[in-house]
């Protein structure tokens, strides 16, 4: 099989390091995840404080892409707006990160240290017609970052977790019936760091406003072992040999920040 031809993922014959082949936008300049310092940055006090609305019955459905599951929202009305973002972005799914250990498995570092898990939630710049219109420009997307710690259950994303078992192979999906609010997974502290950077999965477009919350969220282990125990082969296929294939890790490794400002908000 010619590495054209690879589908992208998290081992070594088609892991990040191989993405550049196919994602020529993968060894960019202003590739994410990165490794924040804060003792480098810069704050700076943001005239507009950051501003989220979300209907929670716009989250529709579930799906395990293989890779991760993912909830798509049908999202006008959801709407993220304010801190570094100049007009209104729509939120259009969120997915999720994590590792085989509890010491690792978020994307983003701070000072080198890996969370358990990362939770995205994507947003697109609604002065852009549609999402993938949206994607092709520097200022197209806003990703909110959530950083997932080992504690007590989080309440509002078991309503995510209790269903995971009805999607636990690739391309399987489902309807939520259960409104779910993605406000509720937001830090009650909502200091933040933001810089520009990329989608941290193929095609790694450099199309994204990262905004980092500093402070983690709790999620159980019970439910970092639901994430793990996901599938990433169809359930009709053969099971991969690694990790019987389950979705152990699925997080990028950290690209240099090179000559990008990255700013602690206040």
């Amino acid at each position: 099989m010619s590495a054209a031809s690879v589908e992208w993922g998290y081992d070594s014959h088609n892991g990040p390091e191989t993405w550049p082949i196919q994602y020529p936008q993968a060894a960019g300049e202003k590739q994410s995840p990165i490794d924040i310092q804060p003792v480098n940055l810069k704050t700076l006090k943001m005239n507009k404080n950051l501003q989220w609305k979300y209907i929670p019955e716009q989250c529709e459905e579930l799906f395990n892409t293989g890779t991760s599951w993912k909830v798509h929202v049908n999202g006008k009305g959801s709407e993220l707006a304010g801190g570094p973002l100049e007009g209104t972005y729509v939120l259009e799914q969120f997915h999720c990160h994590w590792g085989e250990k509890d010491d690792e498995g978020s994307e983003h570092t701070i000072d080198g240290q890996r969370f358990a898990g990362e939770l995205h939630l994507v947003h697109w710049n609604s002065k852009y017609s549609s999402f993938a219109e949206a994607a092709e420009h520097p200022d197209g997307l806003c990703v909110l970052g959530v950083f997932l710690k080992p504690g007590n259950k989080h309440g509002e994303l078991d309503k995510i977790v209790a269903q995971l078992p009805k999607v636990e192979f690739k391309n399987e999906r489902l309807y939520l019936t259960e409104p779910v609010d993605p406000a509720l997974f937001i830090p009650e502290d909502n200091g933040y760091y933001t810089y520009q950077g990329s989608l941290t999965t193929p095609p790694c477009s450099e199309c994204v406003i990262w905004i980092v919350f500093k402070e983690p969220v709790e999620i159980s282990q019970e439910q970092l072992a639901a994430f793990r125990n996901m599938k990433s082969n169809p359930r009709e296929a053969q099971m991969p040999s690694n990790y019987n294939g389950c979705v152990r890790r699925n997080y990028r490794p950290t690209l240099p920040v090179g000559q990008r400002e990255v700013v602690e908000a206040m």
